[in-house]
């Protein structure tokens, strides 16, 4: 786990080192036991290491193989490198160092830019091969890893977080009005390969661009799995469907064992990570760290589930860390936490996970998380009305949507209002797609090819690294998501949504856990603000540059200022709070 970066020019001069140490800087959250680059005439790639497999100095990178001729700037973790470096070294490939990045270098001289169907894991690199001048970018299946670009006709800049792209000055800062429609419109999501900026993109999930010297490239997405059953899958059980769920998801915790550092778990004590804590107890992980967070009580709402933590943490005999944090404290590090952000996020658990990550860092490197369960098994409230939805994209859109399109005319300023609905376009788009003909799988796919992308997986990524923590996600683990993407629909809506799931959690963990309300990360303080975070959100908006930006109309801001808790999304969510974090993001990258 670690950060990237890299400069290619198309225009004859030399990739910059200043540049390529600017960008690094940024990065050194991501990676802070070691730095380098490597800069080859127009193609400069760096890089910032957090060690976790191969701790030697043999596996810094950027990793560059003279024999093949091949540089390395990674990002991730590939699981199975061991398999896959005993497949490579009967081919006669030799090896100088023992960890995974080596093994991508090795299978991609074996196999191509294709090597990347062979990794099970979560991956975002960068490799220049020197005979070609070519340079090849791959990001996993489910976007784990991010991966950010920059390009022009001149040059192309690529890194781990969009803040490293603007600390090369060189930049289009300008806000992307399609984008900002998504962000208001479509819960703060912003699909790739979209960001807020005009000169900042992301390379989408499970695709590899192929970049020539001169600039041009060409894209393959290289996964794509099918909603649908395979054939024979008619004749399997609901106990089939749950053994074949507990059998994958055994693998894929597992898998994410591979570390040559200890490796915690993220205990929120709901379904999703208690399964994880009791399939590590299970296979005879002792003496596994387990940690919570919670946060003070507002407007009658409670700011921890800590019961629940509890109880698990006990059951399994975990060495827990129960963590409160204070208003005084939440308010003091908000700042920072927005400042973590690669991109605007308004969901709160922003803050809850970047205050987590800091106390976890005090122990250990690496944490597994319970991320991607509701996206895969069906587990939110949407699902369910979808299945007998006479039109699937009202019912989406009108459980998903921030606001409508419509709406959203009375509230930004028609300068910055996209001239169509392009947030309702995006998801008929995506709907219209084979491959999903169920209305439940269509909003499965969506939801976990597009909003966790850019939502519940980001959100981790950007608040572990701030720490310098590595968060592995196995409800992510690809095999897994194609057995559920089989799985009737059926099956995945009883009990209120993961009932396969939950079928298989019975098998491990204890009931009341499984059968208790489904809860969220509570952080009420940004839900309904009120006291000092009322009053930093009226500062950010009431600044000079935002007057001057001047994105929202200012009736909408005094009707909600007038009383914020009135103005709650269909998603509780804060509308005050979801258009004050995106200036307060604006401002904290100077924008």
């Amino acid at each position: 786990m670690c950060g990237i970066c890299g400069e290619i020019r198309f225009d004859g001069k030399p990739a910059s080192p200043e540049r390529l140490q600017r960008m690094g800087d940024c990065l050194a959250r991501r990676g802070p036991d070691g730095s380098g680059q490597v800069v080859r005439g127009p193609v400069g790639l760096g890089h910032r290491r957090l060690k976790i497999i191969d701790l030697s100095e043999k596996a810094q990178q950027p990793m560059v193989d003279p024999e093949l001729g091949l540089t390395l700037a990674f990002n991730g973790c590939i699981y199975n490198y061991p398999e896959l470096r005993t497949e490579l070294q009967a081919k006669g490939y030799r090896f100088f160092s023992t960890g995974d990045t080596e093994v991508i270098i090795k299978a991609f001289h074996a196999w191509g830019p294709h090597c990347v169907k062979r990794f099970k894991g979560m991956f975002a690199f960068a490799i220049h091969e020197r005979e070609s001048g070519r340079v090849t970018l791959a990001r996993d299946r489910f976007g784990i890893k991010p991966l950010y670009i920059s390009q022009t006709p001149e040059r192309l800049y690529l890194a781990s977080s969009l803040q490293a792209i603007l600390a090369t000055g060189d930049v289009d800062t300008s806000i992307d009005r399609e984008a900002l429609h998504h962000y208001m419109s479509f819960h703060a999501v912003v699909p790739a390969p979209l960001t807020i900026l005009k000169g900042v993109r992301k390379l989408p999930p499970a695709t590899i661009r192929e970049i020539e010297p001169d600039g041009t490239y060409r894209d393959e997405v290289f996964w794509q799995p099918e909603f649908a059953p395979q054939p024979g899958d008619e004749a399997l059980s609901a106990d089939d469907w749950r053994d074949a769920v507990l059998e994958s998801l055994r693998a894929a915790v597992a898998r994410r064992m591979v570390a040559d550092v200890p490796v915690g778990v993220l205990l929120s004590g709901g379904v999703d990570s208690s399964l994880i804590v009791g399939l590590l107890a299970e296979a005879g992980q002792s003496g596994l760290n387990t940690f919570s967070i919670g946060f003070e009580d507002a407007n009658g709402e409670c700011g921890n589930e800590f019961v629940y933590s509890d109880r698990i943490a006990s059951h399994y005999g975990t060495k827990h860390h129960q963590i409160f944090v204070p208003g005084s404290e939440l308010l003091s590090h908000l700042p920072d936490a927005i400042a973590a952000m690669s991109e605007p996020m308004v969901s709160y658990d922003n803050i809850g996970f970047y205050l987590l990550s800091r106390e976890v860092s005090k122990h250990i490197k690496v944490v597994q998380s319970g991320q991607g369960a509701d996206e895969i098994f069906g587990g939110y409230h949407w699902y369910p009305p979808m299945a007998d939805a006479p039109d699937p994209l009202a019912a989406y859109s009108g459980a998903f949507f921030d606001r409508n399109h419509a709406t959203l005319q009375k509230q930004l300023s028609a300068e910055w209002m996209a001239g169509d609905d392009v947030s309702r376009a995006l998801v008929a788009r995506h709907f219209a797609m084979p491959g999903a003909e169920d209305p439940v799988n269509k909003a499965l796919r969506l939801d976990s090819q597009i909003m966790l992308v850019d939502d519940p997986v980001k959100r981790v990524d950007n608040m572990t690294m701030a720490w310098g923590l590595e968060a592995r996600v196995p409800f992510l683990d690809h095999e897994l998501a194609e057995l559920a993407a089989r799985i009737p629909t059926s099956e995945k809506l009883r009990q209120g949504g993961k009932g396969v799931l939950k079928d298989a959690a019975r098998l491990v963990i204890p009931a009341d856990v499984i059968d208790r309300k489904k809860g969220y990360f509570p952080v009420p303080q940004l839900k309904y603000l009120a006291g000092p975070y009322l009053d930093m959100a009226r500062d950010a908006l009431g600044s000079t540059k935002a007057r001057e930006r001047q994105i929202f109309q200012p009736a909408y801001l005094d009707t909600l200022f007038a009383s914020p808790e009135q103005h709650i999304t269909p998603l509780n969510g804060s509308e005050l709070w979801q258009v004050a974090l995106l200036e307060l993001w604006l401002q904290q990258q100077e924008i």
